[in-house]
């Protein structure tokens, strides 16, 4: 026990000598470990924001809007817009690999007026599978059920920006709401969707599609049935492409054009961007592992020239502690010993003001999208990792060089 507290003693007070060499090669260390968990940290910052906005936006989801088909086979200069209809979701609701559908019909120009209060949104009509598809969490009251649709009555919920400004704190279960000259009975609340105003979501009031389609149809429409766009689910998330081509199938066929021409369909396909922002984040995962192992790679090698340039100083040292009696062994286990506390200490050093710089950002909030950097364990894993191996490396080849130096040949070092 002794014996290793003097070799401790020897080593802080070898590089307490030199003071300003030891500080750059260990800040050296340090900054290629900060950096790269902090690079880390930012990434997975971005992929758990992004994440967090898609289920907040709700799961699986995939759109089909209105688009242009060629009137002839082929040529887009001949096109023809044309509308969905509630038929297209009914066939679209049936096809294989769809496990889930509902109809959209959506109106910016109706007027919403309360007993206190007028406020200007957009009113959509929906099926009440709707809240099975998008992320629509209720504050109060109840969603809308199956009779509502059937009996087409005149109800509505509210989301949260809409409540707030057409009730300003005051109750809205069970109060009447004017749209356009008719009366709606509020049924529900929602809770505030994301952050900031930038959700859509907060402004919209929600009514069954029946009552949508009878009252307030989409204005300038001679398609019977026409709705502004369908939400659907795969069966599995897997099968999503399956599930697109599928309704693209049905869609050609109703609409009379080829399922195969791909200008002639607009959709959101949100599993498809998730796996390919998944993807981004990946690459950028191994790219920063890369450049951080590369960085712990060369501090190692500046911690090896360090090592060698000090046993060459320390050449008189070595030859006198051997020729007082000192093993190879105790040699090669001092100089080792430095090298390892100078790889891995600078390194547990970066890691601690990362995690510091981390967590003072954790304390701002991000806009939308993005989530405060995180220690990503994984990475502070392989960097502790490098750090033992770097650390091996920058102190085993030096320590050898000290431990097999002759007591002779040293003495006569000048």
């Amino acid at each position: 026990m002794r014996t290793l507290i003097d070799i401790f003693g020897q080593i802080f007070r070898t590089l307490w000598a030199h003071k300003l060499r030891s500080f750059l090669t260990m800040f050296g260390i340090a900054w290629g470990v900060g950096s790269l968990l902090l690079l880390a940290g930012v990434g997975e910052g971005f992929r758990s924001g992004n994440k967090r906005e898609m289920e907040e936006f709700g799961k699986d989801i995939m759109f089909l809007f209105p688009g242009r088909a060629p009137v002839l086979e082929g040529s887009m200069r001949s096109a023809r817009n044309y509308r969905l209809t509630y038929q297209d979701y009914l066939d679209i609701r049936s096809a294989p690999f769809v496990r889930n559908a509902c109809p959209v019909l959506t109106r910016d120009d109706l007027r919403a007026v309360s007993e206190y209060a007028s406020a200007a949104g957009q009113i959509t009509g929906i099926e009440p599978q709707f809240s099975e598809i998008r992320f629509l969490p209720l504050k109060q009251g109840r969603w809308m059920n199956d009779l509502d649709g059937a009996q087409k009555r005149n109800v509505i919920v509210l989301g949260d920006e809409m409540h707030r400004n057409l009730f300003t704190g005051r109750p809205a279960l069970g109060a009447v709401i004017v749209l356009n000259g008719i009366r709606f009975e509020v049924i529900g609340t929602l809770k505030r969707v994301g952050r900031g105003d930038n959700n859509s979501t907060n402004a919209r009031g929600y009514i069954p599609y029946q009552v949508m389609a009878d009252y307030f149809p989409i204005k300038g429409e001679q398609q019977k049935g026409a709705i502004s766009f369908i939400n659907f689910q795969p069966r599995m998330r897997a099968e999503h492409a399956e599930a697109f081509m599928e309704v693209r199938k049905v869609v050609a066929r109703n609409h009379g054009f080829d399922y195969r021409d791909d200008n002639a369909f607009e959709g959101w396909d949100t599993i498809k961007q998730s796996e390919m922002v998944g993807g981004i984040f990946d690459a950028m995962s191994v790219f920063l592992g890369g450049v951080g192992v590369v960085t712990l790679a060369l501090g190692a090698i500046g911690v090896v020239n360090i090592m060698l340039v000090s046993v060459t100083e320390r050449t008189r040292e070595i030859g006198l502690r051997k020729a007082l009696g000192a093993t190879n062994r105790s040699i090669l286990f001092q100089f080792f010993l430095e090298g390892i506390l100078l790889t891995v200490g600078s390194g547990l050093i970066g890691m601690t003001l990362s995690a510091g710089v981390m967590a003072a950002l954790g304390t701002i909030q991000g806009p939308g999208g993005f989530d405060p950097p995180k220690l990503v364990p994984k990475t502070a894993a392989v960097a502790i990792a490098c750090l033992a191996v770097a650390g091996v490396g920058a102190g085993l080849y030096p320590a050898r060089q000290a431990a097999m130096l002759q007591p002779v040949e040293a003495l006569r070092q000048e």
